[in-house]
């Protein structure tokens, strides 16, 4: 309510990306205050419910629902964030050199669809910066995924050489990593989702990956890789087969969308890739047949279009092991979060569910 009745229309009456930095940049101070994080923890914070408790590549989550990409693109507020009710998150897209991605105005609320249009362009500090702010983190309450990519002056033949630096810069700091390969707004970043590219590509960062495990002295940590949802059938195929045979521990599924179907709002005509209410359906098709092409064998982590507990809990059904939120939190606030998790419990009661894990691809069975 506080969210919806104060907060929003202020954020919706600024320019988007404006909104975006105070919210960012307020989470940040406010971590900074003493208290402060115990204070947003009574407000938003998601209560112990056992039944919710998930361990996925050798982590620890309270629940299934964590914060995409995109919205802590530097890290610069994992502890506000690991404050409302999170239960992972993560940061990025991050590349090797800072950039200051597309030009202005590269936002867009498409308020009458629940939606965002964005091409942002990977705008970040840089490996650096992330590494610098990660470390100097007091505590880490929830696990942080760091999303990784390739600088926009890199040609595609040279990608892996700016994933594997990536990893270098920041493996001391993650606990997981994700190749993201699907962001519509890098030019030709989506042409590595397929063929030759793609296991080149996966084959580099498996080996990183391993490298710096031993170097570190124990188990190489998990990578996933993101894919878009506008692939055809025959391509998501190929991929997934790909991935399912790289080494690779999961899928998220899925990022922004270029399709515009069913759009009423004017900035529909905006380039760039939409995410929010009409990319549910969508995503949770995807998230069902690489369930299916993989067998159940290989993790998926849903993310599109989620705003209810039920639009979670489809995609759990249809085989995701975790979801993740971002364009909720815009149009409903930080309460959405306790609101899914606590939707899911009397879900999976109704029907007669003991864990959420007995519900992860139930569509399937």
């Amino acid at each position: 309510m506080l969210y919806q009745s104060f907060a929003k229309p202020v954020f919706f009456r600024m320019d988007p990306e404006k909104a975006h930095h105070l919210v960012i940049d307020g989470l940040h101070q406010a971590a900074r205050v003493p208290g402060m994080t115990s204070v947003l923890g009574s407000m938003y914070g998601v209560p112990d419910m056992p039944e919710l408790r998930t361990e996925l590549f050798d982590l620890s989550f309270r629940h299934p629902v964590g914060l995409a990409a995109g919205l802590d693109k530097n890290a610069k507020s994992v502890e506000g964030f690991s404050s409302v009710g999170f239960s992972f998150m993560e940061v990025g897209t991050v590349t090797p050199k800072a950039q200051s991605g597309n030009e202005l105005p590269r936002l867009f609320r498409l308020p009458s669809d629940e939606a965002l249009i964005n091409r942002m362009g990977f705008n970040n500090d840089g490996t650096a910066a992330m590494a610098a702010k990660l470390g100097a983190l007091r505590q880490r309450k929830i696990p942080v995924f760091v999303n990784i990519g390739k600088n926009k002056a890199t040609p595609n033949e040279l990608a892996h050489e700016d994933y594997i630096t990536c990893i270098r810069d920041l493996y001391a700091h993650a606990d997981l990593f994700v190749v993201n390969i699907s962001s519509p707004n890098t030019p030709d970043l989506r042409a590595l989702q397929h063929g030759d590219e793609l296991r080149v590509l996966l084959a580099a960062v498996t080996e990183e990956i391993r490298a710096q495990g031993r170097k570190a002295g124990a188990p190489a940590k998990p990578v996933l890789v993101k894919i878009a949802p506008d692939m055809t059938g025959e391509q998501l195929g190929l991929t997934a087969e790909t991935i399912a045979n790289s080494g690779i521990n999961g899928i998220i599924a899925t990022n922004t969308t270029l399709s515009r179907e069913g759009l009423t709002h004017v900035n529909e005509r905006e380039t760039g890739g939409l995410s929010g209410r009409p990319l549910r359906e969508r995503s949770t098709e995807v998230i069902s047949e690489l369930y299916r092409l993989t067998g159940g064998k290989l993790p998926i982590i849903g993310s599109g279009g989620i705003f209810t507990a039920e639009d979670a809990y489809a995609k759990i059904r249809a085989g995701a092991s975790l979801v993740e939120i971002y364009t909720s939190m815009i149009y409903r606030g930080p309460g959405v979060v306790k609101e899914i998790a606590i939707g899911l419990r009397e879900l999976l009661r109704k029907d007669g569910f003991t864990r959420i894990t007995e519900a992860i691809g139930a569509d399937h069975q």
